[in-house]
Order: structure tokens, then sequence, then C-alpha cells
């Protein structure tokens, strides 16, 4: 199946209002986009995790990314790490909208049949701000797409922060930006929580974010 890649800009009718805020307020241009750019209008959870996660936060995360999904809750990320992807599937199986955004161009990039599948029924939608010249993930262009995700989340679930690491420092921004970060509560001796991260069971965290998705959403938070 050929998955229609929709480029998007300032001057596109259908622009969701968050694109257009990205655009004016932090220098991103343009967006190339397969799937519906409608889920942007939800309120959408940041996923972010660092790339190895000590055991105590991988069953956790497990138990996170069954509840998210059983509650319908709109999730959106990179999904780049081991415990992202981990969480990506389980995501995939249920019905929720997702956002997924490549560290790369989407032109021409080959599309996992749970994802096509998902974009089928109209619950995923594939989004990169990066142009077809990108074609590879790069250190560089995921320090972007973070940025990225970072200003289309209306907040975060951090399941692992390592120290002084680059998720550690995205989420620190977007702490002093004014989003809501959550993590669990095993973490709560960690920086992040110290800066301001919230500590949550994932029973609390899915009480929150349900409610959340029955009221109208503002996105006027700074910055990150």
């Amino acid at each position: 199946m050929i998955q229609i890649v929709t480029p998007l800009n300032s001057r596109s009718p259908d622009l969701p209002g968050v694109l257009r805020r990205v655009i004016e307020d932090e220098g991103f241009s343009r967006f190339w986009a397969i799937g519906d750019v409608k889920i942007l209008s939800n309120p959408l959870l940041g996923l972010l995790c660092s790339i190895r996660c000590p055991g105590r936060v991988i069953v956790q995360t497990y138990d996170l990314a069954r509840a998210l999904r059983d509650a319908g809750v709109p999730v959106i990320g990179g999904f780049h790490s081991p415990m992202e992807k981990e969480c990506l599937d389980f995501l995939l199986r249920g019905k929720q909208p997702v956002v997924v955004c490549p560290a790369r161009s989407i032109t021409n990039m080959r599309i996992p049949s749970a994802w096509r599948k998902a974009c089928a029924e109209g619950r995923l939608l594939i989004l990169s701000p990066f142009a077809p010249k990108h074609g590879r993930i790069s250190a560089l262009l995921a320090e972007k797409r973070n940025r990225f995700v970072s200003l289309l989340a209306d907040q975060f679930f951090v399941p692992y922060a390592a120290p002084k690491s680059k998720t550690e420092q995205l989420c620190l921004n977007v702490l002093s930006a004014g989003k809501q970060v959550y993590t669990f509560e095993s973490e709560k001796e960690s920086i992040i929580v110290r800066a301001g991260a919230m500590p949550v069971t994932v029973d609390r965290l899915v009480s929150q974010l349900t409610e959340k998705l029955s009221k109208p959403i503002e996105r006027n938070k700074r910055s990150v």
C-alpha cells in the first residue's frame, strides 16, 4: 500500500492550530504528514524515556502502556528508544490516537505494517519537520525531533531520565516552560522530580489524564 505524504506549511488551509503556532513561535517552517492531522487537536501526552532503563522501571512502563491504551489516552513521541518502541507496540493495539515523530524525513520511509493499519483506521499520524534530504536518523535530528515533540505535547510522562542525559535536560526544559511532567513514584529522588516533575502511580496518572480529556485544551505554555 502506498502511503501518501502530505506536505504542510503556513499556507496550508488545513494546517492545525498547534502547528501554526510552532511555525510562528519556534522556527519550524514545514512539515510532512502521513495520516490524519486532526489527531493533533487532541490533548497529547508526550512519552519520553532514556535508552537504558533500570529493571524497576521496565515492568511499570509495560503496565503504563497497557493502562494508557485501555483508557484511550492520545500519546505522542519519537518512539525510538527500546522502551518507547515497546510502548508503541502496546498503544497500536488499542483505539486511541497516536502521533509518531521520526527523527528523519518520512518521504520514502518504509512504514511498518502495524503503522499502516493504524493509519488506515485514522488513529495514527506520522509527522516530521524534516525535508526529504534528511533520509537517515542522526543525533542532531533526534535532538531537534525531541524538541518538536515537546512543543506539541500538552504534558509528558517520563518513565526514566538517566542522570545528565539529553532526556533529563529535555525534561528540565519542558518543566521550565511550564508544562507538567510525570514520572513513576520510584523515581522520586531524581533530578527531574526535584525540578518539579510529579511522581505518580499508574492509576492516578490515568485518572488525571482521562479527566483532562473531557475538558477543552489550553495551549498557552511558554516555548520550550
